[in-house]
């Protein structure tokens, strides 16, 4: 949602040992790397005076989406366009043509002429907002200069789509233009896709100017109240000392801090500056390390309750309370995380790993004092969940118990500081004025900060929104999506396990180095709708969960893993085989999806609690078959043979059906037992 993909300015801490001699990368080697790979990492470099001015823009932009969201309530194209017109400024202030073409304070004329003409006629439509939504369809698509002002705002914004987020999502764009330009008048076109609110103003980018925004913002000012640091420590905490410590440490970080993040990448580099150094110098492989982080990272955004803010979005696009879908979402990221255990601990065994000293773990009696850095996440829950507010009017409550929160921080220093003999005032009152003002406090710098990260944080979010807004406005327009799905249909000859390996494929591609919150947007409008048809009879609920599974975990499978690239920086590991090693890992992500989408018993649709409990106890023991035969180690190697036949009794486990839970669990049994006893006759030899 908002942890930016570059290493924080106080890296997070913890009270354990040092992990300095582990040879991992720099923060110059993280940012050469996502630089390389990822557009939203390629920002032009602003400073003095101009960055000045910069930060206060974007600062500005983002209490103006604030304003936005909360009090106004005029037209609907008057809010998207003024909101579209700014995103198009702040965006081409900072994302270059092209990656490497940044020079400090130093932006291109010809960018700064894309910047203001196209910007011109989103500012031009807010402002004659009633008298062009009363001016029929018959008449704009006549006007020339209409016209030309609709294709200046659309190619401005696609063109802005290819710096920010990339070219993936711009190819499926291309091709449903062409398709609907050589079916559709272009007259008509032009008018759906700019004048209303079924093309670069439809659904997804509303989604953004309400909801999205004003999490990109809690979630910035979440960060730099230090709860990242709290997350990690609480982690070392409950597994630190176990074997392969480090690594199940990062995991549950990763979870806790991805569940606030809407970015696996960020989450990646935030907590895994901390936690891929000390999995390397416990003796895991370089590879391992960044894999770990990254899938963990990735899987945060299914992490109830926030969810990296899907959460909410999808109790808007289904109509179902945010409670609910916050409930329904535990048991399938409790399996994702299963999952990642699991091959952790394998892997731990099989290379004889210990765990972190205990004393040098952080204390779990000072931890405990700081538990009120959870307080605006309770809060945010609390008050979505009994409907008392909005979510957004809760999310921006949340930031103001989130400043409070920081206060108390200050304060707390300035107690510390007094008994050491400083005066408390001064100190306070120094605290709350400077940048270094401490891990878990605030101050002005810190709370502008954040307001400059939620304005950079939406750039990318509302330029894929806008790209989805174009593909649902152009399906839509031609009467695609009756096409796709004959398509789908014909092709899966109406086997539904055909039809979802075709989705989500289609998913994993549209959500090549697209922002979360984006990705499901464009997943809901384009994906969703074709599994809940008739013909493939996929419950409402399970499709939208499916798809919003498989948008994520682009971000950890080749050729485009981001969130892995950035953890092989980290770990200064080859990014393809530390993508792979995420892949591995997070099969889970790959298999539960088809569990609750072929039997919706797993998200509590149309079951009874004895069946509930069959499918997660049937899932624990498949996913364990399955992670032992990717590991390759239960007890001691295992052969290729039954490394084969392990896996074929892990996936019987996670087909829905008795007969074959019986014959999974026969042979992952069997296999086990053959394991240990072949083990133990080894150790008596």
């Amino acid at each position: 949602m908002s942890f930016l993909k570059k290493k924080p300015d106080t890296a997070p801490q913890t009270s354990t040992a040092p992990a300095d001699s582990a040879d991992v990368g720099t923060a110059a080697d993280v940012e050469e790397v996502m630089k390389k790979y990822d557009r939203e990492s390629n920002v032009r470099v602003w400073e003095g005076v101009p960055g000045i001015v910069v930060k206060a823009l974007m600062a500005g932009f983002s209490l103006f989406c604030l304003y936005l969201t909360l009090f106004d309530t005029s037209l609907p194209e008057f809010r998207l366009t003024i909101f579209l017109a700014l995103i198009i400024i702040i965006g081409y202030l900072n994302y270059p043509a092209k990656r490497g073409h940044v020079r400090v304070n130093y932006m291109p004329w010809y960018d700064i002429i894309i910047m203001v003409v196209g910007c011109l006629p989103f500012f031009y439509f807010a402002f004659n907002a009633n008298k062009i939504v009363n001016t029929s369809y018959t008449v704009l698509s006549k006007d020339a200069l209409m016209l030309a002002m609709a294709v200046i705002g659309i190619l401005t914004l696609v063109e802005l789509c290819r710096r920010s987020v990339g070219l993936p999502i711009l190819c499926v764009v291309g091709c449903l233009l062409v398709y609907t330009f050589a079916n559709v008048r272009f007259g008509k076109v032009l008018y759906d896709l700019f004048f209303t609110t079924n093309g670069v103003m439809g659904t997804p980018i509303n989604v953004c100017q309400k909801y999205i925004v004003v999490f990109i913002i809690f979630g910035a000012f979440l960060e730099r109240t230090g709860i990242s640091n709290f997350f990690i420590n609480l982690a070392n905490c409950v597994a630190g000392s176990a074997a392969g410590g480090p690594a199940k440490v990062a995991v549950i970080s990763s979870a806790l801090c991805g569940m606030v993040s809407g970015s696996s990448v960020g989450n990646t580099v935030t907590t895994g500056s901390v936690t891929i150094p000390m999995m390397k110098k416990t003796g895991y492989r370089g590879e391992f390390a960044g894999a770990v982080e990254a899938a963990a990272s990735t899987g945060g955004q299914i992490m109830p309750p926030i969810m990296g803010a899907a959460a909410f979005l999808m109790a808007e696009y289904t109509g179902i309370p945010y409670a609910r879908i916050a409930l329904l979402a535990i048991l399938p990221a409790a399996l994702y995380f299963t999952g990642i255990f699991m091959a952790v601990h394998l892997e731990a065994k099989k290379l004889g790993l210990k765990g972190i000293p205990k004393e040098e773990l952080p204390k779990f009696s000072v931890l405990i004092k700081k538990i009120y850095l959870l307080a605006p996440l309770v809060i945010l829950v609390v008050l979505v969940s009994n409907g008392t507010r909005t979510m957004q009017s809760s999310a921006a409550i949340a930031i103001i118990v989130t400043i409070a929160v920081g206060l108390i921080g200050n304060i707390i220093n300035a107690v510390t500081a007094s008994r050491a003999g400083e005066s408390f005032g001064r100190h306070l009152v120094m605290s709350l004025v400077r940048r270094d003002s401490g891990a878990e406090s605030i101050s002005l710098p810190k709370i502008v900060d954040a307001l400059e990260a939620g304005g950079k944080g939406t750039i990318t979010v509302a330029a894929a929104c806008a790209m989805a807004g174009i593909v649902a406005g152009c399906i839509t327009s031609t009467g695609l999506a009756n096409t796709i799905l004959r398509g789908i249909v014909s092709l899966s000859g109406g086997m539904a396990i055909i039809a979802l390996f075709l989705t989500m494929l289609c998913c994993i591609v549209l959500g090549m180095g697209v922002p979360t919150t984006a990705n499901y947007c464009i997943m809901a409008s384009t994906c969703a709708p074709i599994l809940m048809s008739d013909q493939i009879g996929i419950p409402m609920l399970a499709a939208h969960f499916f798809v919003f599974y498989f948008g994520i975990v682009a971000d950890i499978t080749p050729p485009v893993a981001l969130a892995a690239y950035a953890g092989s920086a980290i770990a200064k590991a080859p990014p393809m085989k530390t993508a792979l090693n995420a892949t591995k890992l997070a099969i889970a992500a790959f298999i539960v999806p088809y569990i609750f989408a072929l039997n919706p018993a797993m998200l509590f649709i149309n079951t009874t609690p004895v069946q509930v409990v069959q499918i997660v106890l049937s899932s624990l023991v498949g996913l364990f078959g399955v992670a032992a035969a990717l590991n390759g180690f239960l007890y001691r190697n295992i052969n290729p043979l039954f490394r084969v036949v392990l896996a074929a009794g892990g996936l019987c486990m996670m087909i829905p059906g008795t007969l074959t839970d019986v014959i999974g669990l026969a042979v992952v049994v069997s296999i086990i037992l053959l394991q240990r006893a072949a083990a133990k006759k080894t150790e008596k030899a």
